[in-house]
């Protein structure tokens, strides 16, 4: 067996363990380690699919880093995990295409220069072009074109984004959108892949208290539709005890070191 059809039998497994929607996330021992030191260690995590997976911790402690090795986008130096069944790092690739990125700065940045219509556009365009069955290429343009719309508003309605309530609807760009609009938008974004894992960064950055209630009454909508989520914070919300909450340390110069010495996916 070579390596494709190895990546395409360990996603087949994924799928049979977990079912058709969220991930379960399994780590032991997780950990990761740049030239200066470790950006994390000894992480130890057993989520069921569709909870909500909370990475608490301060800026530098490598909660980034963490975030990326568990969506296969760092290569862990030690320790076991499995996303959906899929081992780590052995099938980076394969936990790449089960997961979606929303707001990670530095990784999946929206242009503030372009509109709302334009990014859910370009975001339909590579999910048909990348993550679709060939074979969908074939259909007629109009079927193509009334498919794309679909996933584009159901990602829209699960992310809890009223486009027609924003200054210029869908023309609207993102430099003019709150922040939790854009946030919105980021998740809205990851949904069209229909990923089985959703990773947010930085959630309670700059937010209000009513803004961080309702990006994690989102989270949990989410979640409670079938996908797992990771969401990175500074403090894990009160009613926390219904998340798995892994708790980072302050590292900033191993964190630093990781993510300049590991390649991003």
């Amino acid at each position: 067996m070579d390596s494709r059809e190895r990546g395409d039998s360990e996603e087949r497994a994924g799928s049979r363990r977990d079912g058709p929607h969220g991930a379960a996330v399994v780590a032991e021992d997780f950990g990761l380690k740049g030239t200066r030191g470790w950006a994390f260690r000894h992480v130890r995590v057993d989520a069921a699919p569709g909870t909500v997976v909370v990475i608490e911790g301060p800026s530098g402690s490598g909660r980034t880093c963490l975030l990326l090795a568990l969506t296969g986008r760092m290569r862990p130096t030690e320790g076991h995990a499995e996303i959906a069944g899929l081992p780590l790092p052995r099938a980076m690739a394969a936990v790449r295409r089960i997961s979606g990125l929303g707001h990670v700065p530095g990784v999946s940045d929206l242009d503030p220069a372009l509109t709302v219509a334009e990014h859910l556009r370009e975001r339909a365009l590579l999910q048909r072009r990348f993550g679709g069955s060939p074979r969908a290429l074939l259909r007629p343009r109009a079927r193509r074109t009334a498919e794309a719309r679909d996933r584009i508003d159901a990602a829209l309605t699960a992310a809890g984004l009223d486009t027609a309530a924003l200054p210029k609807g869908e023309r609207t760009a993102v430099r003019d959108l709150e922040r939790l609009e854009a946030l919105r938008l980021s998740v809205a974004l990851a949904l069209i892949g229909r990923p089985r894992l959703l990773a947010v960064d930085d959630l309670d950055l700059k937010l209000s208290d009513a803004d961080r209630a309702e990006a994690w009454r989102l989270l949990r909508s989410v979640a409670g539709a079938g996908t797992t989520v990771l969401a990175v914070c500074g403090q894990a919300p009160e009613n926390a005890d219904t998340d798995t909450v892994i708790r980072t340390r302050n590292n900033q110069e191993g964190t630093a070191d990781a993510l300049a010495e590991t390649g991003r996916a």
